[in-house]
């Protein structure tokens, strides 16, 4: 008996988006492995155990797959901001991606000092910059405090910081007490603005 011809296409699209998903997992691992400066398309199709047309069917060249390891990176930190968890759970998560991550992370600095709206690169900005001038009008009614500004030095606090106390400043630490030393400093920082308590999305 034939089958409908429809039934076939969501098995190609998720054979698709499985292949799609098994590159860039795999384009990450090699980046974190290697750095970015290593990756090409033909080590990306050894690794990943499919041949380099399929790579080129994904990815038209190297900069397309650059921007994919870009976009999942930011969409790891974006979860940060959304999933239901305390400021704090917030920032461990973000501390642990910035220190095991290390290479995936300087692509992400890159982007964001690239020219252009943030808003493109990470979509959650301005739900970010109202959520913390909300906080700021019950918190510090009458004080003059920029949003915008506070979350850009937020933002490179949490992306900067753990590496630096990490690697220049306490190098004997272990990730895990690195990562303790460091957000509790920065959650007494934020406390200080009331932004300890800043509501979840």
């Amino acid at each position: 008996m034939h089958r409908p011809a429809a039934k076939s296409a969501p098995r190609r699209n998720k054979a698709f988006e499985e292949t799609h998903a098994l590159l860039t997992d795999t384009a990450v691992r090699l980046i974190s492995e290697k750095g970015v400066e290593a990756l090409t398309l033909a080590e990306l199709a050894r690794e990943a155990g499919v041949n380099r047309t399929t790579v080129y069917y994904h990815f038209s060249d190297r900069d397309a797959l650059v921007r994919e390891v870009r976009g999942w990176s930011a969409a790891q930190l974006a979860k940060a901001f959304s999933i239901d968890a305390s400021p704090k759970d917030r920032a461990d998560y973000i501390s642990r991606f910035v220190l095991e991550n290390p290479e995936l992370i300087k692509l992400w600095i890159d982007d964001f000092l690239a020219p252009g709206d943030i808003r493109e690169r990470y979509p959650e900005w301005d739900n970010l910059v109202s959520g913390v001038a909300a906080r700021f009008a019950s918190e510090r009614p009458g004080v003059s405090i920029d949003a915008e500004l506070y979350c850009v030095n937020m933002l490179t606090v949490a992306m900067i910081g753990p590496r630096i106390y990490r690697n220049s400043v306490r190098p004997e630490l272990d990730l895990e007490t690195a990562m303790e030393q460091f957000n509790r400093e920065q959650m007494r920082m934020l406390g200080h603005d009331g932004m300890d308590r800043m509501p979840r999305d």
